[in-house]
């Protein structure tokens, strides 16, 4: 634990969502169950073991410590969550209070947070790096003026959407079968005055017809869960999304697969791919935030980017 003191003694105030500890990756021996995040003005401490009474006033008395000297005259905000597998989050309000609509930004961007219930909490810090890069690609696209069209799946809270829609996207499509989370991507958009954004609140493996007839796309956005009972289970669905890629992409068009599974590696995603599509050509994995760096990058979040042949003269 005493990794997790050193980190809480030496961070300085953010101002964007971020994380400030990332125990998770294995290099803080003692500490893999732990992790620390801003969601301003609001801590977070996150572990996925029980922690006793005595380790959580010793992260009270850091972050107390800590607070005195670069909180000015903000009050010190901060929750804890323990999480373990198979059993519901256990939440606690530690110090201050979270304000309610809680907003929180990345990039100049705009994004609702809700750190009192569930276990994500409206943005996944961990994909800052992909929306960069989704950024910057949707900015610097030779087709730019003429308007691209993304397709966002498994969108969540449609982070992605709002970032490619800034950046000067002209149409995207977000499905995912959580109404409550395509409800607070709708809020992310009017939060930064975004427009062109439809919300599907579907099951993608029933709703192909739906999907296709919105496209060609410029870009597809594949950001599912690793293993969701009932929705999605990256061992056996991960390649019905990939038969699709071909057909839904434009001459020339960019898929970003996303996948948070430690168990399986890269090779996973490229092996598959490279028989199911292999007319897609593997571009780059995208590097996480130096923050989330693990003892095994393999284990880590995988942000990998393909792009489909321009149309032969």
């Amino acid at each position: 634990m005493q990794a997790l003191l050193d980190a809480i003694a030496q961070f300085e105030m953010p101002t964007d969502a971020s994380r400030i500890f990332h125990g998770r990756g294995g290099r803080y021996p003692g500490c893999e169950h732990l992790v620390l995040d801003a969601f301003p003005p609001v801590l977070v401490l996150t572990s996925f073991q029980p922690l006793e009474e005595g380790a959580l006033t010793a992260v009270d008395e850091a972050l107390q410590a800590r607070w005195a000297h670069i909180g000015g005259n903000q009050p010190l905000n901060w929750v804890y969550q323990m999480r373990q597998p198979g059993a519901k989050a256990e939440t606690r309000l530690m110090a201050g209070c979270v304000p309610e609509p809680h907003t929180v930004t990345e990039a100049g961007l705009q994004y609702r947070a809700h750190v009192l219930r569930g276990q994500n909490h409206g943005i996944f810090l961990d994909m800052a790096e992909g929306r960069r890069w989704v950024r910057e690609h949707v900015a610097t696209h030779p087709e730019h003026r003429y308007g691209l069209k993304v397709l966002n799946l498994f969108a969540y809270t449609c982070a992605f959407s709002v970032v490619a829609l800034d950046a000067g996207a002209r149409q995207v499509l977000n499905m995912d079968m959580a109404q409550g989370a395509l409800a607070t991507g709708q809020q992310n958009h009017q939060l930064n005055g975004l427009t062109g954004a439809s919300f599907l609140a579907h099951d993608i493996f029933s709703s192909w017809g739906k999907i296709t007839r919105s496209g060609p796309y410029h870009l597809i956005i594949i950001d599912p869960p690793s293993y969701q009972k009932g929705s999605f289970v990256a061992t056996k669905d991960y390649a019905k999304l990939m038969r699709r890629l071909p057909a839904l992409l434009r001459p020339g068009g960019h898929v970003l697969l996303c996948l948070n599974a430690p168990e399986l590696n890269t090779a996973f995603l490229k092996d598959q791919m490279a028989d199911i599509a292999p007319e897609l050509e593997f571009v780059e994995r995208v590097a996480n935030p130096a923050v989330f760096a693990d003892v095994d990058e393999e284990r880590s979040l995988k942000v990998l980017v393909y792009r489909t042949p321009d149309t032969q003269p």
